[in-house]
């Protein structure tokens, strides 16, 4: 009875003893081992022995993935003596758990307590204007500062990112304004833009039509010429085929006298020189002919 008591109280001890030393650290993370409270080794994923009641492992493990930690506002005044609030994000990752636990007592406080400092040492050497508009800038110097100042820490800066920069609600509303009067300029220009190419293109088509108006009207005109020269060059053409005699064509010439004085008769015509003085003879004729036509008529009244 007594030895199975022992037995039990052994297999107890063992299993007790077993469960301190027997230390499983999981992935990205890691373990700092201290030997009767002196740092003795750092132990990596996986799983690890230890001495019992001499050894012991800090709690909690190192965490070594990317870490991200979110600041309060920090009012920061900038070069112009403009009191802005600013917002960071600070994105970091531990490389020496040795270093992260015994170089600094609060590793989170110290590197909020830095980024402040730093901050306010980067803006301040910047205007409102330059701290509204360059925040990549801004980003990598606080990142470069930090990196440097942070690397006996253990720590490697990964980035920094300022999430809002916020000035006083009275330059707030001036900037609005200013944004406002920014656009309604943009929109006046576009707008002049607009009608200044639309009348461009307005003339543009004026004039095109006119050049088109001109050209039609003058290939009207060598058409109607062309034709008033084609029928002129036949009218021709068929006289001089038909031989009239000067007879005939002093009777044309008189026909066509009243169409000439009535200013219809924009024909050119053609007439021999050996038919001037037949026209002649016929206009005498004429007159001859009026002439006794006259005198009967006093010589019918008189009787």
């Amino acid at each position: 009875m007594v030895a199975l008591i022992v037995a039990g109280v052994i297999v107890l001890l063992v299993v007790v003893v077993l469960g301190l030393a027997v230390r499983i650290v999981p992935q990205a993370r890691a373990g700092i081992v201290e030997r009767l409270g002196r740092y003795s080794r750092t132990l990596e994923p996986g799983l690890h022995f230890i001495l019992p009641f001499v050894e012991r492992v800090r709690r909690p493990l190192v965490d070594l993935r990317e870490q991200v930690v979110t600041f309060q506002p920090q009012p920061v005044i900038t070069q112009d003596n403009v009191t802005i609030s600013i917002d960071t994000v600070f994105y970091f990752t531990i490389t020496d758990p040795f270093r992260s636990t015994y170089e600094v007592a609060n590793l989170l406080l110290a590197v909020e307590q830095l980024t402040i400092t730093t901050l306010r040492n980067v803006i301040g050497s910047l205007s409102l204007e330059e701290t509204l508009t360059s925040r990549d800038k801004i980003n990598s110097d606080l990142r470069i500062v930090l990196d440097e100042a942070t690397e006996r820490w253990g720590i490697r800066v990964n980035r920094i990112e300022l999430k809002s920069v916020d000035p006083p609600a009275t330059i707030q509303e001036a900037m609005e304004k200013q944004m406002r009067a920014e656009r309604d300029k943009r929109a006046a220009i576009l707008t002049a833009e607009g009608l200044k190419q639309a009348q461009i293109l307005q003339a543009e088509g004026a004039r095109q039509a006119a050049i088109l108006n001109a050209e039609g009207d003058r290939e009207a005109k060598i058409l109607r010429a062309q034709g008033d020269a084609e029928a002129t060059r036949l009218t021709f053409e068929a006289i001089h085929q038909g031989r009239p005699s000067p007879e005939l064509l002093s009777y044309q010439y008189i026909q066509a006298l009243p169409k000439v004085a009535d200013g219809e008769g924009m024909t050119l015509m053609l007439i021999p020189s050996d038919a001037i003085g037949a026209m002649g003879a016929a206009t005498a004729l004429g007159a001859g002919f009026q002439s006794g036509r006259d005198t009967a008529k006093t010589s019918e009244s008189s009787t």
